[in-house]
């Protein structure tokens, strides 16, 4: 008998737009002790279906939950109220994908640790304290007696996330969920944090659910994988066997749209034409028929059954790949030349020239200036345009303090910092709407970008008034569409989207002012690899038609490689290493950077073996 048995699930979602079928026959199943991998584009059903293991999904009417969800043999799905209380936490526990979302701000660490464990045993206040800091140190938090009396904005993004992580373990669960626990974490953090999960599998024997849409990961830490899509699973078996071996095309899709770190620079990468399926509209056949380069006539007509293919290896497919199927080819489009590489000439559109930002350090009764935290210490870099910049690093390093400072959100301490010839610290006002209109951002946290208040049309409309732009219903669909997203998502609010779409939504919102100069900080990480391809190809474009110059801020080297000309790597502040993205990946000059490219998912020292190290991350 495994761990967690999910046979039949469906979980159906009703409003005013009708029916949603989220979830349609999922059929799961974990073991003590394994990670299964839980991958897809964003609305494929994979949170969903976590969320339906912990009885998180909404009550009647409004969502209506089928089959049956088996934990030790117990049928979670017949529990009430009270037995729902006593699983979550006590038997599974989930890490989310937003830490700070996760922690209570106005509670210390020891304070919310502590009441997750007396919450399901009865132990005194002080057998809580001492297992919360024994929870503390399995996930790995330095000096964990002395995290108890933080606050979790005192604590670094990785720091955060392993304080959830300890949160979750703290009762002892028998399965933990993590979903997308390592996206916005440099490779650094998110090695840590993987390795982490894996030991505490091993050790605890707990079974780990692995949602994620980084497959790189998925190669490195996973037993067995379950592909989903349109709220079914559409392959599944050994990780090793569906990724080096794919039978159902969107899986070799989602394969052949990932970045890699020894594809040549800035390649076009192979995105999925189309849009996921709408499911409020069930499809009579094959959901991905319309994206399918393999389709026949009979898949838009008939639901293919998820059948074996190969030992342990289903898949849902009327026309499978044949066994040893090395690619899809182009999907969506003919892969494009790299940029050119020359050597940039003229001026530069942005200039950093000794940058210095400190942040002053206050103790005592007075708050006296007694240290100085060296955020930026003296960086001098240059943006052309129609090149891209790629700023890497781990967390801490300075990176988005120093683009802060071209935003104007800080004020340098020493310096100065250039745009198109204005000082970017004293510009009057006519240059100043010339910066917020040329200069635009997309932010890491699609979460705290958004107004919850707006809708996503009056979010893209706002900007463009502001700047006297036409901002029609056609011409906020047309932005939509760029980052693969239906104009029916303008009446909707951010709360109505995945982490994933909200970033879409972002980057739209971004390039509504058709600006020369775009800051991305980490505006990626939290898109799936399909929808990943597509923004960095829309990218691509965008810089070549319009000579638009990047400054991309990313702890993914893979996607480095595929859209940066020039890289600069920073460490405590200072860049240790520049230079052009070829010489950077090929001839790494600096330990630092060494140890970050080997650190990446899917590098050759830590893949493992066989074809999958060939395509990994």
């Amino acid at each position: 008998m495994s761990l967690l048995e999910i046979t039949g699930l469906t979980v159906t979602f009703t409003g005013d737009g009708g029916p949603v079928r989220a979830v349609d026959g999922v059929d799961l199943h974990v073991e003590a002790g394994e990670t299964l991998a839980v991958v897809g584009e964003s609305g494929s059903g994979k949170t969903v279906t976590a969320l339906s293991v912990l009885g998180l999904t909404p009550r009647p009417p409004g969502c209506e939950t089928g089959g049956a969800i088996r934990l030790d043999g117990v049928d979670l799905t017949d529990l009430d109220a009270r037995g729902w209380r006593s699983v979550r936490g006590g038997r599974v526990a989930m890490v989310f994908q937003d830490p700070s979302a996760a922690l209570n701000p106005l509670l210390t660490l020891g304070t919310q640790i502590a009441d997750a464990v007396r919450a399901h045993e009865p132990v005194s206040r002080t057998a809580a304290r001492d297992r919360a800091v024994a929870a503390l140190e399995l996930a790995r938090l330095p000096g964990p007696a002395s995290r108890l009396g933080q606050y979790p904005h005192q604590l670094s993004g990785g720091m955060r996330q392993r304080a959830a992580i300890a949160l979750a373990i703290a009762a002892r669960p028998k399965l933990l969920i993590a979903d997308e626990p390592t996206t916005a974490l440099d490779v650094g953090v998110q090695a840590e944090i993987l390795d982490m999960l894996d030991t505490l599998r091993r050790d605890l024997g707990m079974g780990l659910v692995l949602i994620t849409h980084d497959l790189g990961t998925v190669a490195s830490h996973a037993d067995r994988v379950a592909v989903m899509y349109a709220g079914r699973v559409v392959e599944t078996g050994p990780t090793r066997q569906v990724l080096d071996d794919p039978r159902m095309p969107y899986t070799r899709a989602l394969l052949d749209a990932t970045p890699r770190l020894d594809a040549p620079a800035r390649q076009r990468l192979a995105s999925i034409g189309g849009q996921p399926p709408d499911l409020s509209v069930p499809a009579p056949g094959c959901a991905f028929a319309p994206r399918c380069p393999v389709v026949l006539d009979r898949c838009h007509h008939e639901r293919p059954a998820l059948e074996l293919h190969a030992p342990e290896q289903r898949a849902a497919c009327l026309n499978p790949l044949p066994a040893g199927a090395v690619t899809l080819g182009p999907v969506g489009g003919e892969h494009d030349a790299p940029t050119d590489a020359a050597a940039p000439d003229g001026e530069p559109i942005a200039e950093f020239d000794r940058v210095a930002l400190h942040y002053p350090v206050r103790k005592g009764p007075l708050r006296r200036v007694v240290d100085h935290v060296r955020a930026v210490d003296g960086v001098s870099l240059r943006l052309h345009p129609g090149r891209t910049l790629a700023l890497v690093g781990e967390s801490g390093s300075g990176k988005t303090s120093l683009t802060r400072t071209l935003l104007r959100l800080e004020r340098p301490t020493g310096g100065a910092v250039r745009y198109d010839g204005i000082d970017v610290t004293r510009p009057d006002r006519e240059q100043l709407r010339r910066l917020q209109r040329e200069v635009q951002v997309v932010f890491q946290n699609p979460y705290a970008s958004l107004d919850p208040r707006m809708t996503v049309g009056q979010i893209l409309a706002e900007p463009l008034r502001v700047h006297g732009l036409e901002a029609g219903r056609a011409e906020l669909a047309r932005l939509l569409a760029q980052v693969g997203l239906d104009d029916a998502a303008l009446d909707r609010y951010p709360a109505a989207f995945s982490g994933g779409q909200r970033q879409r939504v972002a980057i739209a919102r971004a390039l509504g002012l058709r600006p020369r100069l775009i800051v991305c900080d980490e505006a990626v990480s939290a898109l799936d690899v399909s929808i990943q391809a597509q923004v960095l190809n829309l990218l691509a474009d965008l810089q070549r038609e319009h000579g638009l110059a990047y400054l991309f801020i990313t702890h993914d080297l893979a996607v480095v490689r595929s859209v940066a000309h020039d890289i600069a790597v920073m460490r405590a502040g200072v860049v240790v290493e520049q230079g052009p993205a070829e010489r950077i990946y090929d001839r790494p000059t600096h330990e630092y950077t060494r140890r970050l490219l080997e650190m990446a998912p899917g590098h050759p020292t830590h893949a493992r073996t066989g074809r999958t190290a060939q395509w990994s991350r």
